[in-house]
C-alpha cells in the first residue's frame, strides 16, 4: 500500500516526536490527542524543533514551513482519517486495541494499526482487535526524530502486506528497521534489562554511586551512563518496562525490578521530563 498519511495517537514526547519524524520525511501526519494541553504542549514543542533546525541551517525556511504544513492536530477522533495508525498512548492493551477498534470503524479497511509499545505483547493487542492481520508493533526510540533504530515486531497474524508496508514507512522516515518476532521486551529492552538492574543493585548495596557508575560505564564507551538513560527515557516508563519484562519472564531474580526505580516513580521524579530524576534538570 502507498501511503499517503499518517495518524500519531498520543501526543507525549514519544507520540509528539514521531509526528516530527514523520512530517520531516515528508508524510501528511495528523497528531491526534484528547488532552488539549498536551496537544498544545506538543505543538508548541515541534515548532520550536522546527525552528531550532532552521536556526542550525538543516532546514531552510520553506522546508521548514513544508514541515510544518504537512502536520495537523486534533483532540477529534472523527478527523483522524489515514492509511497508517501509529499509537504511542498509555501501556495498556486493552485501552490500545480499543483505539485501534474505534478507529477502524471510521477508516477504509485496509488501515494499518502499528503500536509503538516498548514491551506489551503486540499479539495480546491484534487479538483484541478486528482483523488483527493488520495489527503491528512499530517501537522507536527516544528522541525519535533522532534514533535511527525502530524494531517491527510481528505477531502469529501479521500478514505480508501489514508487514512490507510499515517495512517501507520506517525506510522512508530513514529509520533502520530490525524485524523481530513478538517476545518479552522485544530485542532491545531484553537486552537491556541487565544494563540498568545490575548498576541499581551495585547502587542498592552501596558499592557504587549513580553518578560514578555513569561515569565508568561511559568512559567503557557506552554513550550515556545507566542513570542518565532511565532519566531520558523516563523512570515511570523504564519501570514498566521492567516490571513487564521480569513478569513475562517468569520472575527471574537477576532481572527482578529495583525498590530504587518504584521510588522515583512514587515520587514523582521521572528524570528530565518532570525535572528531577537520579539527576536534576533545569525546565
Amino acid at each position: 500500500m502507498a501511503i499517503q498519511s499518517l495518524c500519531v495517537c498520543g501526543a507525549g514526547t514519544m507520540g509528539a516526536g514521531i509526528a516530527q519524524a514523520a512530517a520531516q520525511s515528508g508524510y501528511f501526519t495528523i497528531l491526534y490527542e484528547l488532552n488539549t494541553a498536551v496537544l498544545e504542549k506538543a505543538r508548541s514543542s515541534i515548532e520550536k524543533n522546527i525552528a531550532a533546525l532552521k536556526e542550525k541551517g538543516k532546514l531552510d525556511a520553506e522546508q521548514a514551513a513544508a514541515v510544518l504544513s504537512r502536520l495537523r492536530y486534533t483532540a477529534d477522533i472523527q478527523e483522524c482519517l489515514a492509511d497508517v495508525f501509529i499509537e504511542a498512548i498509555v501501556e495498556k492493551a486493552a485501552v490500545k486495541a480499543g483505539l485501534f477498534n474505534q478507529l477502524a470503524e471510521i477508516n477504509h479497511g485496509d488501515v494499518i494499526f502499528a503500536t509503538n509499545t516498548s514491551s506489551l505483547s503486540v499479539t495480546a493487542i491484534a487479538e483484541q482487535v478486528h482483523r488483527p492481520e493488520r495489527v503491528i508493533g512499530l517501537h522507536f526510540f527516544n528522541p525519535a526524530t533522532l534514533m535511527k533504530l525502530v524494531e517491527v515486531v510481528l505477531t502469529p497474524y501479521t500478514n505480508e502486506a501489514t508487514r512490507t508496508t510499515i517495512l517501507s514507512l520506517a525506510a522512508g522516515m530513514g529509520k533502520t528497521a530490525v524485524l523481530c518476532k513478538d517476545a518479552p521486551g522485544f530485542i532491545v529492552n531484553r537486552v537491556a534489562r541487565p544494563y540498568y538492574i545490575e548498576s541499581l543493585r551495585q547502587v542498592e548495596e552501596g558499592i557504587t554511586s549513580t553518578s560514578q557508575a555513569d561515569r565508568l560505564l561511559e568512559s567503557a564507551g557506552f554513550r550515556l551512563g545507566p542513570f542518565k538513560l532511565m532519566d531520558l527515557i523516563g523512570n515511570n516508563v523504564n519501570y514498566a518496562v521492567s516490571c513487564s519484562v521480569y513478569e513475562q519472564l517468569g520472575q527471574p531474580e537477576r532481572l527482578k525490578p529495583s525498590y530504587l526505580q518504584e521510588e522515583k516513580v512514587k515520587e514523582g521524579k521521572l528524570g528530565k521530563k518532570t525535572g528531577e530524576g537520579y539527576y536534576r534538570y533545569d525546565k
